[in-house]
């Protein structure tokens, strides 16, 4: 067995461009990965035809082999865009790898050590209390959901005073716990906008009291040493990695005991390989993993099939794919694409039933199919990230 192609697809999820990619074989068998949307997602493409010389006639089973070799072909650490670029090649290693054999992705890493993957849903629109319940409660009754994570500030952290960023942040959980059942487990999502460390803990610190599930990357990632002196100084659960490339990096992070729970993304780091290595060195930090995963249908399907095969998985990410998307039988049944809104090149996405992703023993590879006459049509959206301002006209961090 050889490979044979490689062909990339720009496609769209929602508001979010997504770049998909196509490895086939000499023998009739295709695997597919994703690629993370970093931006500039159009120079993904180029890129991953570059990589492909390196590609054209290995065979694609060897994947520690074929990922390390193009890892080598840079003089330095790859950046951004050539590990999203290794990582979308890696997940159709796997997938052709467990086709091959005619099992899932998961029965290749020890098989599944669980048998469902509870996920939670990012709820971002909610401006208070009761419109958070109603949205956990909606969620709740169609997807069976009880974890959700949330933005903590409730104003702009630019333009006010600090103290009161941290009041009316810790108000708002307070609010919440009083409002929504007892059962739903909140986590908050502080995007790395905080430049300051002690800001950091006396946020997080004020949300402790109301139990988050965890409270998320409140602070850059560089200074790897200072998360190991916040969290000392915080009284919550701790959690970072997003925004990390590698297992050295993950290793440094957690040698400075640094993070309670790990949140790798597996179209980042340089694909399934690297996200099991790292999750390796975190299990013996006694720290878990919860897998960053905001992308589409395909890179859930690739998460899935880690987290059912690694032992100190806590939660996943989940970008629900309802709504404008798709329609949906009450109780997370089966989905109907509507192919005015994307993510609608995976015909069968994972739908979360009692907020578990259900596993499919009976699909070889990662379980998923893509449509190919959908991927014909180029449905690139451009995206920018939200840059804050400061009250002087000065950028701040997104």
């Amino acid at each position: 067995m050889k490979i044979d192609r490689l062909r990339t697809y720009m496609t769209r999820d929602k508001d979010r461009p997504r770049l998909l990619v196509a490895i086939d074989t000499d023998d009739g068998l295709t695997g597919w990965g994703e690629c993370y949307n970093h931006g500039p997602d159009r120079a993904l493409a180029p890129l991953l035809d570059y990589l492909f010389t390196f590609l054209q006639g290995q065979d694609p089973r060897r994947i520690e082999y074929i990922v390390q070799y193009l890892m080598q072909q840079t003089r330095f650490p790859p950046g951004a865009l050539t590990l999203a670029a290794i990582s979308a090649i890696d997940h159709c290693l796997w997938d052709i790898s467990a086709k091959a054999l005619g099992v899932p992705v998961y029965m290749l890493l020890g098989g599944n050590a669980r048998d469902r993957v509870r996920v939670y849903a990012g709820v971002y629109t909610a401006p208070d209390a009761p419109a958070a319940r109603e949205e956990f409660d909606r969620l709740n009754e169609n997807w069976g959901l009880t974890a959700f994570k949330l933005s903590p500030y409730r104003i702009n952290i630019y333009e006010n005073r600090w103290g009161e960023v941290v009041r009316t942040s810790a108000e708002y959980f307070r609010s919440l716990r009083e409002t929504v059942r007892n059962d739903y487990e909140i986590a908050f999502d502080a995007h790395a906008r905080i430049f300051e460390p002690h800001q950091a803990v006396q946020l997080g610190n004020a949300l402790a009291p109301y139990d988050p599930l965890f409270f998320e990357e409140p602070i850059r990632p560089e200074n790897v040493e200072v998360w190991g002196d916040i969290k000392r100084q915080m009284a919550c659960t701790l959690a970072t990695g997003e925004s990390l490339y590698n297992r050295f990096e993950f290793l440094r992070l957690l040698s400075h005991r640094g993070a309670d729970i790990i949140q790798p993304d597996i179209c980042v780091v340089g694909g399934l390989l690297e996200m099991r290595k790292i999750a390796a060195i975190a299990e013996a930090h006694y720290v878990t993993v919860a897998p960053h995963n905001p992308m589409g249908p395909l890179a859930t399907a690739v998460n899935l099939h880690f987290s059912a095969a690694q032992p100190n998985f806590r939660i996943l990410e989940y970008r629900l794919p309802h709504g404008p998307n798709y329609t949906f039988e009450a109780g997370g049944g089966a989905a109907k694409a509507d192919p005015s809104a994307g993510a609608w090149y995976v015909k069968d996405p994972y739908l979360p039933r009692d907020g578990y992703l259900e596993l499919r023993p009976d699909r070889p590879g990662w379980g998923v199919e893509i449509d190919e006459e959908v991927l014909k049509t180029d449905g690139y959206i451009h995206w920018e990230r939200r840059v804050g301002r400061r009250p002087d006209g000065s950028s701040a961090f997104p």
